[in-house]
């Protein structure tokens, strides 16, 4: 990300005191930046960025500065960091060395519960964005209607995410001094695709892709819209108890048709896949597949919960990404924590057959240029007790983020990456649309969904099929999106999650084996502090 971000993410003093229960009452928001230039009212567009900057960012001043979310150390609450916990760790994806009394072994074995730091934590934030979106629609909902329609998404995709993961929730879109009533997860469902299609997507830009020298860069467009509510629809059954997969089917191709198209560009060694995840992906093209970019840059942007954890918590720096001669991802963190599980190697070696090789090598090796990982000095397994499941080397590591760059510059800085994250991206509607076809046609695709996966396979160097049948896409879900924080739901929407699936990994449920896990355990629980502070919540089955 170029210098510019300071634009997009301009800050402000807050003052917001995290409660389950509260709104934002009182902001005093002023722009910091003295060379801003905008037609709009200033104050407004601080209020907005900041319903953007909660995604990118602990809170005002960057990694070192205050939090938005109190009791929980900033980069820990980081919303791109707990998306990956809630979403990787649980599943047949990743595993966390790390074990303590922050709650790393509880995701990696599926045993958390209302006390949950870290699941509070991303509660917690979520809720923050959502009184950031309340307060800009209270103070300037009538200044702008395309701004209004921005802070309208930020918070359905707060919402979106409290839904998928949480089920049963306080509800407010207003800022207000009282306890918000409960909504149930079917009435929420809906008021997300009422919201999404009459306030939202009517009113939002026409979709156009950017890059970080382009006005806009990493505001939302009418794609976006499309791109949740297929989501809403793809999982209608977990969220409603009946399928919509005609709707998905029809929002996925409204992304496909759109002009966000899948990056097929390959810059020297880099594949066009790899470069989705660079340093310079802001810059290099590859956001043309960025549907919902969250920005990032190593000096003005800065977090320990975004990109930087993606590439440190995930290496040691002992990794060979580039060549067999570099070590690292370019910066200096390497916290060895997050790896693979081995079904996740077995996607792309089914035979077993992973080789010891560096991740520079790993793409060739395995036919797919989604295979970045690196398995230099390491096991596929990640041992036989809790002691092994503590050493980063017992696992492949994920090279997927990295902040090299195609034109071999450096980053802006030595530790913080440059590198955005793009919540959506395009090739997610192709999988989608394939799925859905899927579903409608007896489990199989037919040669129309089947051509949107082999899109992806093309672009990946892999080899394509004539068809696919519903195991195939789950497992190509994992391969074109793994750690990047859609497995969990994925998981639970094919059945393979919670109950007695008998769909079962190392580690799932706290056994080397794996086993089956109770299926209340496809809702995480509300934090117990919440239900505390708040008589009119109920604290979802089984917890």
């Amino acid at each position: 990300m170029n210098s510019n971000i300071k634009y997009i993410f301009s800050a402000a003093a807050f003052m917001l005191s995290v409660g389950l229960t509260s709104c934002t009452a009182d902001l005093d928001v002023n722009p910091i930046d003295p060379n801003l230039k905008t037609k709009v009212n200033t104050k407004a567009e601080s209020v907005l960025n900041k319903c953007y900057a909660v995604i990118a960012m602990a809170g005002n001043g960057g990694a070192n500065g205050d939090s938005d979310v109190d009791g929980i150390d900033g980069g820990t609450s980081g919303y791109i960091r707990q998306l990956f916990n809630t979403q990787e760790l649980p599943t047949d994806e990743a595993i966390c060395a790390w074990g303590g009394d922050e709650g790393i072994l509880n995701f990696n074995f599926i045993t958390y519960d209302a006390s949950h730091p870290m699941l509070k934590g991303f509660y917690n934030r979520l809720y923050a964005g959502i009184s950031y979106c309340n307060q800009y629609l209270k103070d300037y909902g009538d200044y702008n209607e395309t701004m209004s329609a921005e802070a309208r998404f930020l918070r359905a995709l707060n919402y979106y995410y409290l839904l998928d993961e949480f089920g049963n929730v306080p509800f407010t879109t207003v800022i207000s001094s009282g306890k918000p009533d409960r909504i149930k997860r079917a009435d929420l469902y809906k008021w997300l695709v009422d919201e999404l299609k009459t306030n939202v997507e009517p009113k939002l830009n026409d979709p156009q892709p950017k890059t970080s020298a382009t006005s806009g860069y990493g505001r939302v467009d009418k794609a976006a819209a499309w791109m949740l509510l297929a989501r809403l629809y793809l999982n209608a059954e977990v969220y409603t108890g009946t399928p919509d997969w005609a709707d998905a089917k029809v929002y996925a191709k409204k992304v496909i048709d759109s002009p966000y198209k899948l990056y097929t560009t390959k810059k020297g060694q880099w594949s066009a896949y790899q470069q989705l995840f660079m340093g310079d992906n802001g810059e290099s093209g590859a956001s043309v597949e960025a549907v919902f970019p969250i920005l990032l840059d190593g000096k003005t942007t800065t977090s320990y919960g975004s990109t930087l954890y993606l590439m440190a918590g995930s290496n040691d720096n002992s990794e060979h990404i580039k060549d067999a001669a570099t070590k690292g991802n370019n910066t200096t963190a390497g916290w060895a924590g997050n790896r693979m599980r081995p079904e996740l190697v077995q996607k792309f070696f089914p035979n077993n057959n992973a080789p010891n090789i560096g991740a520079y090598a790993m793409p060739a090796a395995a036919n797919d240029d989604r295979a970045l990982f690196d398995g230099e000095g390491r096991n596929v397994d990640n041992g036989n007790d809790e002691a092994d499941v503590k050493v980063f080397t017992n696992g492949f590591a994920v090279c997927k983020f990295t902040n090299f760059k195609t034109d071999g510059s450096a980053g802006h800085d030595s530790m913080f990456p440059d590198t955005d994250f793009f919540l959506m991206r395009a090739a997610e509607a192709y999988l989608m649309y394939a799925e859905a076809d899927a579903r409608m046609n007896g489990g199989t695709t037919t040669a129309d969904g089947a051509q949107y996966i082999n899109d992806l396979r093309k672009r990946a160097h892999a080899t394509t099929r004539s068809a696919y049948s519903l195991p195939q896409i789950c497992d190509e879900w994992s391969r074109e999106f793994y750690f990047e924080g859609l497995r969990r739901t994925t998981l639970i929407r094919f059945g393979y999650f919670g109950g007695n699936v008998n769909y079962n990994w190392s580690w799932k449920g706290g056994v080397k084996v794996g086993r089956n896990v109770d299926a209340h355990l496809n809702l995480f629980p509300i934090p117990a502090s919440d239900l505390t502070a708040n008589d009119k919540l109920k604290q979802n089955p089984g917890y």
